[in-house]
């Protein structure tokens, strides 16, 4: 096992490198556009609230396998029209599509960690906001945004992880990312228990350094925040108004 490893390090490296970078870009750009989607589901606007609630179920409601063949394989029928804009340039490309097909499954999901943190706000912040002469923006980037992210940090945190263990996936398009190089190295040298189980390793170190990271952030968080909220909530439609 030692000679195996000393061997394919290089290449694990490599991959987890691809992991890595999957997982940080996905989870990143996917929290930008999770809050406006998050705001969308709470808006007593019908049109934005039924367009977010629509891609919020369908990407909920399928397998992210699928949602990666549709994107990777799918958007060859599309080729002309994609060509004629000159997105196929990235569509062609294996890292890219497992990217997108990453970051909008993760908007759906920390949508929904999102919008729910933001209607357990106690109701007393807000009318306090209000009745300090703070309009909708004011009171979304100084009171509701910072209060939903503490309260919504533990329920995010797993997302990443699954974030993390979901990049597994996009092998299957060729991305060499770490179960790539474990699939090719097994199928090379037909040893499929040592190859996957150092995946495995490099998984775990990866979750497990993230897992570290994100509970340090959590007390910086929560450094002025020890009390227990109170369990009246906010309703969807009193954030909006």
């Amino acid at each position: 096992m030692l000679d195996f490893v000393q061997q394919n390090l290089p290449l694990y490296l490599q991959g987890a490198w691809i992991t890595a970078q999957l997982a940080l870009f996905s989870c990143s750009i996917g929290f930008v556009f999770a809050v406006p989607l998050a705001l969308m589901r709470l808006s007593e606007i019908r049109v934005l609230f039924a367009l977010s609630t629509a891609y919020v179920f369908f990407f909920r409601g399928t397998p992210l396998l699928a949602q990666i063949f549709l994107i990777y394989y799918g958007s060859g029928q599309f080729r002309p029209a994609l060509d004629s804009v000159g997105l196929w340039q990235f569509f062609r490309e294996p890292m890219f599509c497992a990217l997108l097909s990453l970051t909008l499954n993760t908007v759906a999901y920390t949508s929904e960690i999102l919008r729910g943190a933001i209607q357990s706000i106690p109701k007393g912040e807000i009318e306090a906001a209000k009745a300090l002469g703070l309009r909708f923006r004011a009171r979304l980037r100084l009171i509701v945004l910072p209060r939903a992210l503490r309260l919504s940090w533990p329920a995010y945190t797993n997302e990443v992880v699954y974030q993390i263990q979901a990049t597994s996936l996009v092998s299957i398009i060729t991305v060499m990312d770490i179960t790539g190089v474990a699939r090719k190295i097994g199928s090379r040298d037909l040893s499929f228990y040592e190859s996957f189980s150092l995946a495995a390793l490099f998984y775990l170190i990866i979750v497990y350094g993230f897992i570290l990271v994100a509970k340090r952030i959590e007390v910086r968080l929560n450094r002025y925040h020890t009390f227990d909220a109170p369990k009246r909530s906010i309703a969807p439609m009193g954030l909006m108004k």
